[in-house]
C-alpha cells in the first residue's frame, strides 16, 4: 500500500487513533497536513514528518479554509480523512440541547464540509480518496450513545451518497469504522486487569484494536489497492458490533 506522492489531510490527527492514521499515511509514503484543534500533539506530528494545523472542524468557514491551504501548499490533494470527533455518552433523557448541538457540529456538520471541500479540488483533478471515520456503534449501539450513534450512522449514509456525487468525478469515498481501540485514554483504563479482562471480552479474537491496525485500514482505503471500494462502510472491530448491547457470555462464564 505505497502513498508516496500523494498529499493526505488527517482531522483529529493531535492523539489517539487520528496520530495512528498519520503515522501509518506517513510509513506508506505520503506527505500529510495534520489537523487539530488543540496543539498538544503538534511536537509529536512534527517528529513524524507531517505539517501540523490548528483548526477547529466545527467552524465551518475555517475548515473550509485550511483544507484550501493546505492543496495550494502542495498544489495537489490525494485523500482526506475525516477523523476529528467527539464521544458524549449519557442517558438519553438527561442529554442536553448543547450536547446534541456538539455531537451533530463535529461528528456530522463538519464531516459534510470536509467532504464538499475537498471533494471540489479532488473532482478538479480527477482523482481522490476520502475516508470518513464513523463507529462500530453507527451499526449496533447502547443505551446512553444515542445521539453519539446517530451522529456516525449519519456519516455511514452520507458516505454512501456522496460516493455516487463524487464517483463519476474519479474521487471514491468509503467509512471506516473502529469498534474498541487502544488510545490513550483506553490503555490507562486497561491497566485495571479486571477493565482489560472486560474490553478484551468484547472481541471475537479477545483482543483489542491497536491505533496502528486502524492507521492500516485507513491507508488501505486511500490507496489503489481499494480501487473497487467506494461507498462502502468498513466496520473494523474484531467482531465486536456482532455481539454489542447484548450479555457478555465470555464475562458472565468467567465472573
Amino acid at each position: 500500500m505505497n502513498l508516496t506522492g500523494q498529499h493526505v489531510i488527517v482531522t483529529g490527527a493531535g492523539a489517539g487513533i487520528g496520530l495512528g492514521i498519520v503515522r501509518q499515511v506517513r510509513a506508506a509514503g505520503a506527505d500529510v497536513t495534520a489537523f487539530d484543534i488543540n496543539a498538544d500533539g503538534q511536537a509529536a506530528l512534527e517528529a513524524l514528518g507531517a505539517q501540523f494545523v490548528q483548526v477547529d472542524v466545527a467552524n465551518c468557514d475555517a475548515f473550509a479554509a485550511a483544507i484550501d491551504a493546505a492543496h495550494a501548499a502542495l498544489g495537489r490533494l490525494d485523500g482526506l480523512v475525516n477523523n476529528a470527533g467527539v464521544t458524549i455518552q449519557v442517558p438519553f433523557l438527561e442529554m442536553t440541547r448543547a450536547q446534541m448541538e456538539t455531537l451533530w457540529t463535529v461528528n456530522q456538520r463538519s464531516v459534510l464540509v470536509g467532504c464538499q471541500t475537498a471533494g471540489r479540488l479532488m473532482a478538479a483533478q480527477k482523482r481522490g480518496a476520502i475516508v470518513n471515520i464513523a463507529s462500530n456503534h453507527a451499526g449496533a449501539t447502547d443505551p446512553g450513545f444515542e445521539g453519539y450513534a446517530g451522529s456516525k450512522g449519519a456519516i455511514v449514509s452520507m458516505t454512501r451518497a456522496m460516493a455516487w456525487s463524487l464517483g463519476p468525478h474519479g474521487v471514491r469515498v468509503n467509512t471506516l469504522s473502529p469498534g474498541m481501540t487502544r488510545t490513550e485514554i483506553v490503555d490507562a483504563a486497561m491497566q485495571d486487569p479486571d477493565l482489560a479482562k472486560i474490553f478484551q471480552g468484547w472481541a471475537a479474537d479477545n483482543a483489542v484494536n491497536s491505533v496502528q491496525e486502524v492507521g492500516d485500514a485507513a491507508v488501505f482505503l486511500l490507496s489503489a489497492q481499494s480501487a473497487a471500494i467506494n461507498g462502502a462502510d468498513i466496520v473494523a472491530d474484531r467482531a465486536m458490533s456482532v455481539r454489542l448491547g447484548a450479555a457478555d457470555k465470555k464475562e458472565n462464564k468467567d465472573g
